[in-house]
């Protein structure tokens, strides 16, 4: 397991915008992590009606980017690479908030595909073991 620290200086998500808390788990093709943030009343994504769970595809980006970056980092990279969502494909919501879900997120980000310009995953995120979104997303990283 991967605390939040052994992660966070890979990526360009800063202060509360880095929503996971760990990587449980990762290899080549996919990883595992945790989150607990989605129930902070100060969360960044929390409107005055609660924390959508449309925002559960930003979970699944971050997976994203924590992946690449720890990819990256075992090729020798380790400033953040910058990178922009592009697209999302197939989002599948089975809740509405998240803010009243009590304990932490599992979330899951496969690669499908990835190379210099960008990488498509798909993600899932479950909460006590049920599936409460799921979809692809794809991110390009702009020359710099």
């Amino acid at each position: 397991m991967l605390a939040k620290t052994d992660f966070v200086d890979l990526i360009p998500h800063a202060g509360d915008m880095c929503l996971l808390d760990a990587v449980v788990a990762w290899d080549e093709g996919s990883i595992h992590a945790r989150s607990t943030s989605h129930v902070l009343a100060a969360h960044p994504l929390r409107g005055a009606g609660g924390m959508h769970a449309v925002h559960l595809a930003e979970y699944g980006a971050q997976a994203m980017a924590v992946h690449g970056a720890l990819r990256g980092r075992d090729e020798g990279r380790t400033a953040p690479r910058p990178g922009m969502l592009v697209s999302l494909r197939g989002v599948r919501l089975a809740v509405d908030r998240v803010d009243t879900l009590e304990g932490a997120l599992d979330v899951h980000a496969e690669c499908l595909i990835a190379d210099a310009s960008g990488a498509q995953y798909a993600f899932r995120i479950l909460h006590e073991g049920r599936e409460i979104a799921s979809g692809r997303a794809a991110v390009i990283h702009p020359e710099g």
